[in-house]
């Protein structure tokens, strides 16, 4: 059965997209710690991010990495963190994270509640 993540992909379920290659797949987090806390996934379905292939992992840093730059640009933040983490889907994942303050990481806090419309804007503005 495929993952959340492949059903995003493929348009089964909506998503604000940030970036798309042939490869790899980038949108936003619905539960955001930060304003642009993105996903980054590869269209293969991998469990484990330490699974891909080396090619695979290789491509898919240097797409977040693109990813995480224009974000730099387009959000005011001191840096994008990356992180790897996350049991709940079985589909290799990074989270892009802006950030101002390593508080800004702490996937314990409470996440932000923001509307369709702030989404919207957010991943008009990192596709721009």
């Amino acid at each position: 059965m495929a993952t959340i993540f492949t059903r995003i992909i493929n348009g089964e379920i909506p998503s604000y997209k940030v970036a798309e290659d042939e490869n790899y797949y980038a949108f936003l987090d619905i539960n955001p710690l930060t304003k642009g806390h993105t996903l980054v996934v590869p269209k293969k379905e991998v469990d484990y991010l330490f699974d891909l292939d080396d090619e695979t992992l290789q491509e898919m840093i240097l797409f977040a990495k693109k990813v995480a730059k224009k974000m730099h640009t387009k959000i005011t933040c001191k840096k994008v963190a990356m992180v790897v983490l996350g049991l709940e889907v079985p589909h290799a994942h990074i989270h892009l994270i802006p950030m101002n303050s390593e508080n800004d990481v702490d996937f314990k806090r409470e996440k932000l509640k923001l509307t369709p419309e702030e989404f919207t804007k957010i991943a008009k503005m990192l596709r721009e």
